[in-house]
């Protein structure tokens, strides 16, 4: 990281982490500094991006999206045609919330959401199955979400 962060910055990305619609007043407040420094801070981590966008966290159950799963995939070959193919095809299914390349016994680990236990079925079966760069792939549904912060762990 490029950008020298000070208690203050650090402080303002702890709060717009926790809640991005703070008004700049009330950020300003918070920090102790007056609205027009506070704002400039906001822009310069923006600017240093830093500070990647502005998001709602929807509530997937309230929606009818009550199964999560994690589901670990091997690929049937390392070439970089395969990985260009399987890194396109996942990005086209927007079931596939996250997806990791990892390291250990699977290539890949994807965390997928949908309405219901039909709905995982016709993923795996209609789509995933499909993918010919995709040798194995072993599935964990997600029984409960015991913790799901999106405050990453700086020292603030």
């Amino acid at each position: 990281m490029n950008f020298n962060l000070d208690k203050i910055d650090l402080k303002i990305l702890r709060i717009l982490q926790e809640n991005a619609k703070i008004t700049n007043l009330q950020l300003s407040g918070e920090i102790g500094l007056s609205p027009g420094p506070t704002l400039e801070r906001v822009k310069k981590l923006e600017n240093a991006k830093l500070i990647r966008g502005y998001h709602t966290q929807l509530d997937a159950d309230a929606l009818g999206l009550g199964i999560s799963a994690i589901i670990q995939i091997t690929l049937t070959r390392q070439v970089e045609n395969a990985i260009v193919n399987f890194k396109q095809e996942i990005n086209s299914i927007p079931e596939i919330m996250e997806c990791y390349q990892v390291t250990g016994s699977a290539d890949y680990v994807l965390i997928v959401m949908m309405k219901d236990i039909r709905d995982f079925e016709s993923l795996i079966s209609q789509k995933l199955s499909k993918m010919e760069e995709i040798g194995q792939m072993q599935t964990m549904i997600v029984l409960a979400k015991l913790k799901d912060s999106k405050v990453l762990p700086l020292r603030y």
